[in-house]
Formats: structure tokens, C-alpha cells, sequence
């Protein structure tokens, strides 16, 4: 039994990890990018929203019509770079760290669903966007190893 263990980690552990990181670039990036979208009308930000984040959100120290400007910037701009795979780790870290905002003032009874995004964004900052990314062929391109970034690339 531990053999067939041993070797279907193996097998398993051949998966490269570029369809991880792949993987973990797209699907929060959808959630996030929805979410903005939600939050204008054409180039500028609904009325809804600056309601939302003064009367549901009402996040502290920072003034909820910065807020709701600066989570819909983050919304619509973070998740392309994800998508993109450019400025992977700094995109995740400043979504990791929206996550947990969000996670601690806004909605603190959801963190099954914030586990699964920071998990993630955990993922993506420890391992790097893999070779399908902007950020790997920018880094192939220049020649240097980057720090930390060949691991992954």
C-alpha cells in the first residue's frame, strides 16, 4: 500500500506548476473582477457604491468614499495583473491583504470563503505565477534570475 502511495505522489507531484499557478491567477481574479464591475457605470463609480461602503462596509480611519475609490481601483486594476501574470506576488499580497479587510471588518462570518481566496493569494506569493505569465517571460527576457523569482518560472 505505501508503495502505491509513494508512487502516485510521484506521478502526481510531475504536474508542473504552471497549471497551478495558472489556475490560481484566474479564478480569484474573476471574483474580484466581477465584484468591481458591479461597483461602476461606465467610467465612473455608482452612487450604490459610496453608499455601501458609508452604510454596509463603514470600514474605520479610512473615509468610505476613499474606501469605496480605492477597493473599486484595486477591483478592476489587480485582477488583470493576475490574469496577466505581471507583478503576480505584489498583486496577490495587496489582495491578500483586501482579503483580509474584508474578512475582518466587513464580513466576518465568511471566512470560509476568504480561506479559500487567501489560500490562493498564499499560494501564488509563495510559488510565484509559473511559466504561463508575463512575469516569466519578462524575466527570461532580461536575463537576470530575479530575486526569488525562479522558483516556479
Amino acid at each position: 500500500m505505501l508503495n502505491l502511495l509513494n508512487r502516485a505522489d510521484a506521478l502526481l507531484a510531475r504536474m508542473p506548476w504552471d497549471i497551478a499557478g495558472l489556475a490560481l491567477r484566474l479564478f480569484p481574479a474573476w471574483t474580484f473582477w466581477a465584484s468591481g464591475q458591479t461597483k461602476i457605470e461606465g467610467f465612473s463609480i455608482k452612487e450604490s457604491t459610496y453608499f455601501l461602503f458609508e452604510h454596509e462596509y463603514a470600514l474605520p480611519l479610512i473615509p468610505s468614499k476613499l474606501a469605496a475609490v480605492m477597493a473599486t481601483s484595486a477591483e478592476l486594476t489587480l485582477p488583470i495583473l493576475l490574469v496577466l501574470g505581471l507583478g503576480t506576488r505584489l498583486a496577490a499580497l495587496a489582495l491578500l491583504g483586501m482579503t483580509t479587510v474584508i474578512q475582518v471588518f466587513v464580513y466576518p462570518d465568511a471566512w470560509p470563503v476568504h480561506g479559500i481566496w487567501a489560500a490562493c493569494f498564499l499560494g501564488l506569493i509563495s510559488g510565484g505565477p509559473g511559466r504561463l505569465s508575463l512575469d516569466a517571460l519578462l524575466l527570461r527576457n532580461s536575463g537576470e534570475t530575479g530575486a526569488g523569482m525562479t522558483r516556479h518560472v
